[in-house]
């Protein structure tokens, strides 16, 4: 199949959704022209980033979050899509009842061919901090914003593969990687916002593009899975952010890679059979993952999966 890093410039805080809309339909477009069957989208796509400011009024939070998917706002992307007969990966800040109440995810949407939503991730590795820290040049704080994901990670049976999807700093984690490798995945998708300047270790700064990769790289081949990994890039609301969208193999190659920090398509045709050669080789977790010699850390909470 064809796929479609679909990155995006900054997208300031005057911006408003359909205003964004109308740049992932330019995004559709082009995407469909080059024969794309899937495009991927940013994490928290339709918004600026918001976590970078602390607010104490719930309703001004609330009004980065979408309470239906597609919304008014959000349906001429739908339909583009479903006209074009191109699947897309969509992060956005989700608000959802539950029965304990309003619930606030960072989320991302896998939506097949024909305008249907197969697939939905919650954020689970959640970055930054709770509480407002002045000290900071901005804040980061999804833990204050976001509730846990408490599906975990899933795959889907879509696009004539298995599907996964995680949403930033997931993909700091192997634990990302091997939950869903474990189910078969074969192809990743991974929204991202990363700034340049990490402000609890700067001594980071310098390779954060470096790091971007790197975890993205390995997590494919110890997997032996496709990973599409897509930034919301450039200044944004004065804070500079990492672009890098890259379209990485089972090997651990970069096939595709953006290489601006606006509105760009980085395209390659993803032969899901390439994950074969490393799931029954090197990386056949039946005949050769030992377990049961892990020792007693594996025992604990969340360090092997049940059934695996």
């Amino acid at each position: 199949m064809t796929v479609a890093a679909a990155q995006l410039g900054p997208v300031q805080r005057h911006h408003t959704r359909s205003e964004v809309v109308e740049r992932m339909v330019v995004l559709l477009q082009r995407a469909a022209s080059s024969g794309c069957e899937l495009v991927v989208f940013p994490e928290l796509a339709l918004t600026t980033f918001f976590p970078r400011w602390y607010m104490d009024d719930q309703a001004e939070v609330d009004a980065f979050f979408e309470s239906e998917m597609p919304g008014p706002e959000t349906q001429p992307l739908f339909r583009e899509a479903a006209r074009l007969g191109v699947g897309m990966y969509l992060g956005y800040a989700e608000l959802a009842a539950t029965d304990s109440g309003p619930a606030h995810y960072n989320t991302a949407i896998l939506v097949e061919r024909d305008g249907s939503i197969v697939g939905k991730y919650r954020k689970v590795h959640l970055p930054g901090h709770a509480d407002h820290e002045p000290r900071r040049p901005f804040q980061h704080l999804e833990k204050r914003y976001f509730d846990v994901g408490p599906e975990g990670f899933r795959t889907y049976k879509a696009f004539g593969g298995v599907v996964g999807m995680a949403l930033c700093n997931d993909r700091r984690w192997p634990e990302t990687y091997r939950l869903l490798g474990l189910q078969g995945v074969e192809l990743v998708l991974i929204g991202y916002n990363t700034p340049v300047h990490n402000p609890p270790a700067p001594e980071h700064d310098l390779l954060g593009t470096f790091h971007n990769h790197l975890v993205m790289q390995a997590g494919a081949y110890q997997n032996g899975t496709w990973v599409v990994g897509v930034a919301k890039a450039g200044t944004e609301e004065g804070v500079p952010m990492i672009g890098q969208s890259a379209i990485i193999a089972p090997s651990g190659e970069i096939v595709a890679q953006c290489s601006t920090l606006g509105d760009e398509l980085a395209v390659a045709r993803c032969d899901l059979d390439l994950c074969t050669s490393y799931k029954t080789t090197v990386f056949d977790f039946e005949r050769h993952r030992q377990i049961e010699h892990y020792g007693p850390i594996a025992t604990q909470r969340g360090a092997v999966p049940p059934g695996s």
